[in-house]
């Protein structure tokens, strides 16, 4: 089942998180900054347990960000991350959000969610205030994605 992200899910989603940032696969995130994008998260649990999360940031006014995005070691392949992007773009439609795009390692995951891939020049500055702190800036290997809504 998938719901918002509560206080208590905070710190099981950092320790997902972390594993992936720890291979280099995605942005790591401090508990710090779990906490303060707490309301960005959408979390897949299932008896009691987080098997996956993807967070829906906004960007602009017509502009968000799928990101942070994780499944549970093993468990890929099983329809989490899609259901965690589709309660994402739902959100994004509420808000009444025209374009939603992702940076990720996993482009054909996203393309098969109907995404398509864009130039990362496409995308305002704006975004790029997380990408400065990364340590493959300036030399991002991700391939951006954007959906239109």
């Amino acid at each position: 089942m998938i719901h918002r992200a509560l206080i208590a899910d905070a710190k099981e989603i950092h320790h997902l998180l972390l594993g992936y940032a720890q291979q280099g696969q995605l942005l790591g995130r401090s508990l710090a900054d779990i906490y303060d994008a707490l309301r960005d998260f959408h979390v897949y649990e299932r008896e009691g347990e987080i098997l996956g999360v993807g967070a829906l940031q906004i960007c602009w006014e017509d502009l968000a960000e799928i990101r942070s995005l994780a499944v549970k070691p093993g468990l890929a392949g099983q329809g989490i991350g899609r259901q965690l992007v589709e309660s994402c773009l739902e959100e994004a439609r509420t808000f009444g959000l025209k374009r939603v795009f992702a940076l990720t390692y996993q482009p054909e995951f996203f393309a098969r969610l109907g995404f398509v891939e864009i130039e990362k020049s496409a995308l305002p500055h704006k975004i790029w205030t997380d990408c400065i702190h990364c340590v493959k800036f300036p030399n991002c290997d991700e391939t951006a994605l954007a959906i239109e809504l």
